[in-house]
């Protein structure tokens, strides 16, 4: 079996490779530490058959991980391990297909038994919120939120996600080696996709449900306006 490890702490790694032993001695494992390294280390290993990842990741936001992974590989599993233990987070994560959320203080036999629940075709996560598993999902705004972000091809999701950290246009084209002109081009499909007027309306939305409630963000850094650009 092969398992990719996406967490950017190495004593983490550490902790859930050795989960991974447990569930599988002989399994080769993989690690990763941003969403950007996952994506081409996936797109280089035949056979995936799990792959864990940490919501706060180097280079994305929140569930916007969640999504440019799960678009690009649809049909590899994906659980979540995160310190996070907020409902609403953990609810938005099933929304997007995850086959497991897992709390990063578990010890090393829960987070044996939880993926090994995984891998045998079940959907995990803590005891306290197994009402989130069927049939709730995200309702209402949030829920239409996600249908317009699967709408989104990854290299947007990855402009969207600069967008969110602040980044301009410039900035943006130097990161992914595009012209400003292509950005503007993606930005103007994201607002039309997302159906809102301007890229602070867009990260206003985002926000609305990624991380929308954590206490270590701060909504106005969040919501402050910026120069509006196509």
């Amino acid at each position: 079996m092969r398992f990719l490890i996406v967490e950017d702490h190495p004593l983490f790694r550490e902790a859930l490779e050795g989960a991974l032993q447990l569930v599988e001695p002989a399994a080769e494992i993989l690690q990763a530490v941003s969403i950007d390294d996952a994506l081409e280390q996936v797109a280089a290993t035949p056979e995936l058959d799990l792959i864990l990842l940490d919501l706060s990741m180097p280079g994305t936001t929140g569930l916007s991980g969640i999504i440019r992974i799960r678009k690009t590989f649809p049909k590899i599993p994906v659980v979540i391990v995160s310190g996070h233990q907020d409902p609403q987070i953990i609810s938005s994560a099933l929304s997007l297909g995850v086959a497991g959320y897992i709390l990063k203080s578990s010890s090393k036999q829960t987070l044996a038994q939880s993926i090994g629940e995984v891998l045998r075709g079940s959907v995990c996560v803590p005891a306290a919120y197994q009402g989130l598993v069927r049939p709730q999902r995200a309702s209402g705004p949030a829920e239409d939120l996600l249908k317009r972000l699967h709408d989104l091809t990854p290299q947007q999701l990855r402009v969207l996600d600069m967008l969110k950290r602040g980044l301009q246009n410039k900035q943006i084209a130097y990161e992914l080696k595009i012209s400003e002109t292509t950005v503007k081009v993606h930005v103007s499909d994201i607002l039309r996709k997302l159906n809102v007027l301007s890229r602070t309306k867009a990260i206003v939305e985002m926000s609305r449900i990624d991380f929308a409630t954590l206490a270590t963000e701060s909504p106005p850094a969040r919501e402050r306006a910026q120069p509006e650009q196509p």
